[in-house]
């Protein structure tokens, strides 16, 4: 069964080879970009295969001696070979087992992370501010941009929305697991006597994709523009610049404000509308699977509670894997690589069980 697995990978090489040699995907660069990374992954593999397939052979062959008897310095030669080779199938064989998970199609894009504030009032809005600045901290660490799209700010630095965009080629597989509700532990700035609430942000990151994965008819849309609000005085935006678009179809509403230009605004805002439907055509898709996965990537469902910010006790929890560590300051401050690290194991594990 495993061998069987194996040909039909070095079969989707083949395949992608020819597809890669088609005129129609070289002019289409995201497909070709697609392709083009399954294709080399496999390609990567192949030497692992051969070598893999030999030390089977190598085995069977060993075990035909010892079996058959014969010559007693062939049988002894046959026995001390057999326990490397046994050990080198394990070994090939998990790597191996590592390249048939499926390639999720959505590496390599840029995503849209958008925080809202929910339980909490005031103290719920800082803990989105505190959310988005662990993002931005992350970013600057890993030289990753980050571009705000739109923002509902409060006082003390709050925010009881932001719209943003993260771009690189890492950008969609650092930030895919972070999709649901966060939930703070703390004393809350604006808290007089010193009691510890509990309040929440919700998270969606939604993979930024084009016309190609996403059909909007312009008659779907309902344009409106508006004033942008700001900080007063010379800040204040004059014009209309301002974009909300409705997608009738779905009742979705995108508001994009930060640009000072409403063509740049409309642009931005599509790119959210296209990306929210994307999200919940893959959710609908997941949901048709019915997977038993931990981690539900790119859904961008706020309704569970993932992750846990206990401040007295410097305490970060990930309730999806059981993940939990004391570094909780260092974390706010964008040293995300070990709690990402268990993530990827954990979704890897997921990965490998339903194969």
């Amino acid at each position: 069964m495993f061998l069987d697995k194996l040909h039909n990978l070095r079969e989707r090489y083949n395949e992608l080879a020819g597809e890669l040699s088609k005129p129609e995907i070289l002019s289409d660069s995201r497909m070709a970009s697609r392709l083009g990374r399954e294709f080399r992954f496999i390609q990567e593999t192949l030497p692992s295969i051969d070598e893999y397939e030999q030390t089977i052979q190598s085995i069977s062959e060993a075990e035909s001696i010892i079996e058959e008897g014969g010559d007693p310095e062939l049988i002894e030669l046959a026995r001390e070979e057999l326990p490397g080779l046994r050990e080198n199938r394990e070994r090939l064989e998990h790597n191996l087992t590592i390249a048939l998970i499926p390639p999720d199609p959505n590496e390599g894009n840029d995503v849209i992370v958008e925080i809202r504030a929910g339980t909490g009032g005031q103290e719920a809005a800082l803990f989105a501010g505190t959310l988005f600045r662990m993002y931005k901290r992350f970013s600057e660490r890993n030289k990753i941009n980050i571009k705000i799209l739109d923002s509902n700010p409060t006082g003390l630095g709050g925010f009881k929305e932001i719209v943003f965009k993260i771009e690189g080629a890492e950008a969609y597989s650092s930030t895919k697991f972070e999709s649901g509700v966060h939930r703070v532990q703390r004393v809350p700035e604006t808290e007089s006597s010193g009691r510890i609430h509990t309040s929440a942000a919700s998270v969606a990151v939604l993979p930024a994709v084009d016309d190609v994965d996403i059909e909007i008819k312009d008659e779907d849309l309902r344009i409106d523009t508006y004033r942008s609000s700001g900080a007063g005085g010379q800040h204040v935006n004059k014009t209309d610049s301002a974009i909300r678009i409705t997608h009738i179809p779905t009742g979705l509403v995108v508001t994009c404000q930060d640009e000072k230009s409403q063509h740049k605004n409309k642009t931005q805002a599509l790119l959210v509308l296209r990306s929210r439907l994307y999200a919940q055509q893959q959710a609908e898709i997941d949901a048709e699977r019915a997977t038993k996965r931990r981690l539900q990537v790119g859904s961008g469902d706020r309704s569970d509670k993932i992750r846990t910010y206990n401040y007295p006790q410097n305490r970060i929890t990930d309730h999806r894997i059981g993940y939990t560590a004391y570094n909780l300051p260092e974390v706010l401050d964008g040293d995300l690589g070990a709690l990402l690290e268990a993530l990827n194991k954990a979704d890897m594990e997921d990965a490998l069980e339903e194969l």
